[in-house]
């Protein structure tokens, strides 16, 4: 058959499909008319839900099919979610892009929401989006045009779809997306504690629906201390989460990114040859933020047409109070890549929020060229200043005691907890160094990757070094802007150096306002805390003490416009 024929029949193949008759679930109908400052509806929308589709191994994998109620074409959105097909997945992703023209496929990954099979975390995503995509050739109303959407492990699957794009895939949306499992869990081989205890209780019960979830979370948070300060960490989970989790004490214990358990978990390199148009959204306290910095950098290195949007968010708060500014980005990458409308694309690949005088800024790629930075220095009585100091001597220490551990406050977390916060209590803490400039006399635009080099000797030589820049207002209140943290090992009394990436931002410290350094030796319950022994975070029982000290050669580096 000639191609020309092919079409054609396939055409009359699609114009044969009968619309059933369902309609969406009523709560996600009464969802969806509760959001405000969306784009117009375009078509009603039908359901046909619980197909089964076989899995790259036949397990039975439960999808939903949302469409437009109208004659026509119509390209098609692929969603994979281990978190179920209900709320907020149904209205966000099913009903909200199928009034605007669209298939939407929700399915549930394998071992999850009614599918067959044991879900194994990042092990079988890829071959079950493949075995997902030869399902939909097969379907009467599928065109053959492809995109895929969704946010946080939805954008991982995205990602392993990516890692052999089948031809029909032609766009992708990333939202506060995951590519890399082993940094959701563990920064610098500093375990993510309250991070990877969120993500436990999703994935072990969001799937079962809004009111267990609900449950486990409060459960969660009730006993959030109880855990979190449990010798030994390992198993501590289980009354919390109503059971031991497997794959929860696997990604706590293996704290080495080389160790055999990870491999083939990042899914990296599936950006580094992708020539599928990728949009990426996140948000400046999005615990995923790094990674979708990466993701772009890949992405323009490869030469792949991608866009990138970072406004005011949390993770979670991409999806509510962003939700209007995220799904404006998203519907109008699909259509441009999907539909070939363009009309809605920004004229610049990259759109940031800019804290400190909330206005918004386009730029022409992240990090901006030539990267010029600003480094700050920390000197005794508390000062940070420009010049470099000539002593490099000790400049301020302390004690970190991790059966009293340094409490964390805000930052990129996975939990409500996250974002800027006021951190006057924290400061006053014994176990707080803070280093602080003088009153600006002009606004100073700090824009890119902050890091901070570190000159540290300690008494035990085993300790973590929690590195945080701030925004202190004319009242005195210091904000978080963002952060980082590392180990350090010492031998003896000589000092080493540790250079601890703090992630980036795009801020302005306005006039009379000052810059400060934030140090300390943890940041607990949001990174497991250091025992001070050498001993694992994991299995630790046994703490001890330590004290840290900072020197003259050390320096806070800013990058600026």
């Amino acid at each position: 058959m000639t191609s020309r024929a092919h079409d054609a029949a396939d055409a009359v193949s699609r114009r044969a499909w009968t619309p059933p008759a369902g309609k969406p679930p009523l709560s996600s109908r009464l969802l969806r008319a509760t959001w405000r400052g969306l784009p117009v509806k375009r078509y009603e929308v039908g359901w046909e839900p619980e197909l089964t589709v076989p899995g790259a191994d036949g397990s039975p994998l439960v999808t939903d099919h949302y469409f437009p109620r109208a004659e026509g074409d119509f390209p098609t959105l692929l969603v994979r979610s281990p978190y179920g097909r209900g709320l907020p997945w149904s209205p966000m992703y099913g009903v909200l892009f199928a009034e605007q023209g669209f298939h939407v496929v929700l399915q549930s990954c394998r071992g999850t929401g009614g599918s067959g099979g044991t879900f194994d975390l990042w092990r079988n995503e890829a071959a079950d989006g493949r075995a997902t995509v030869s399902w939909l050739r097969s379907q009467p109303w599928f065109t053959g045009t492809l995109g895929t959407i969704g946010p946080s492990y939805l954008g991982y699957v995205q990602w392993a779809l990516a890692l052999d794009p089948p031809p029909e895939l032609k766009a992708m949306v990333v939202q506060v997306g995951l590519h890399d499992p082993y940094a959701l869990f563990h920064t610098n081989g500093v375990l993510q504690l309250e991070n990877a205890l969120a993500v436990a209780a999703g994935m072990t019960y969001q799937h079962r629906g809004f009111v267990p979830f609900v449950r486990a979370t409060l459960r969660l948070r009730r006993r959030l201390r109880e855990i979190t300060t449990a010798r030994p960490l390992r198993g501590a989970h289980a009354s919390a989460l109503g059971g031991e989790v497997p794959w929860l004490d696997d990604v706590m214990a293996h704290a080495d990114a080389e160790h055999p358990y990870w491999h083939g978990a990042s899914l990296g390199a599936a950006a580094e040859g992708l020539s599928v148009p990728t949009g990426l959204i996140t948000g400046w306290s999005d615990a995923l933020v790094d990674q979708t910095f990466e993701q772009y950098g890949r992405l323009r290195k490869a030469g792949c047409e991608t866009a990138l949007l970072v406004g005011p968010w949390t993770h979670t708060s991409a999806l509510q109070q962003g939700w209007p500014d995220v799904f404006a980005e998203s519907l109008a990458w699909l259509r441009a890549h999907l539909c070939g409308d363009r009309s809605g694309l920004r004229p610049t690949p990259v759109r940031v929020h800019v804290g400190g005088d909330d206005t918004w800024r386009d730029l022409d790629d992240w990090p901006q060229s030539p990267g010029a930075t600003t480094a700050w220095f920390p000197v005794p009585e508390g000062h940070l200043i420009r010049q470099a100091p000539t002593d490099h001597g000790p400049v301020a220490s302390f004690r970190y005691d991790p059966a009293d551990p340094t409490p964390s406050l805000g930052g990129p977390l996975l939990s409500p907890a996250a974002g800027p916060r006021d951190n006057g209590t924290l400061e006053a803490r014994a176990d707080v160094l803070t280093f602080t400039g003088p009153p600006l006399t002009e606004p100073v635009d700090v824009i890119g990757p902050v890091s901070a080099r570190l000159s540290i000797s300690t008494d035990t030589g085993h300790a973590d070094v929690f590195t945080r820049l701030c925004d202190v207002d004319a009242q005195g209140r210091s904000v978080n802007v963002c952060d980082g943290v590392a180990p350090v090992r010492t031998t003896g009394q000589a000092p080493s150096e540790v250079t601890v990436p703090m992630s980036a931002t795009a801020h302005r410290f306005a006039a009379g306002h000052r810059i400060r350094w934030q140090i300390s030796g943890g940041a607990h319950p949001r990174y497991a805390r250091n025992p001070g022994t050498g001993e694992s975070r994991v299995d630790a029982v046994d703490f001890t003490p330590v004290h840290i000290t900072v020197h003259g050669d050390s320096a806070l580096t800013l990058p600026h416009a």
